[in-house]
């Protein structure tokens, strides 16, 4: 039997020095810091976020929609009190587009979905659609 090979059973705890790869004289100190002379340490750069583009949500006017309706739009889908919400009504009605939010991309995207099948299941012709802040 060899000598290593009497260390590895002989311990209950495992593998000794031997079967680590190190000699028993080994302290595995070359210098302190971790590395041979001669390693290369690569450090990488933080990537840099970037900010997610924002769109606006916009409502179109129409003549056959009661504002009633647009005002509960505005509560239910964009969390406006009944003032603001009122407020955006009327600018959509005298200017033809009011801006209900600016969101990222796929928040954006679900509002004017959820506004056009809400709108679609009332029967209303109420447009809402997003673009590019």
């Amino acid at each position: 039997m060899t000598k290593a090979f009497a260390r590895l059973s002989a311990s209950p705890f495992g593998p000794g020095p031997a079967a680590s790869g190190k000699d028993e004289g080994d302290t595995g100190d070359d210098g302190g810091d971790g590395t041979d002379p001669g390693t290369l340490v690569i450090t990488r750069p933080k990537p840099k976020t970037k900010r997610p583009n924002m769109y606006r949500v916009l409502l179109l006017n129409d003549d056959y929609t009661p504002m009633e309706f647009v005002v509960h739009v505005l509560e239910r889908f964009f969390q406006k009190n009944r003032e603001e919400a009122t407020r955006v009504m009327l600018h959509v009605h005298h200017h033809g587009v009011g801006e209900c939010g600016v969101y990222t991309y796929e928040v954006a995207e679900t509002k004017v979905t959820q506004v056009m099948d809400f709108a679609r299941k009332h029967q209303h012709p109420l447009q809402c659609v997003m673009e590019k802040k």
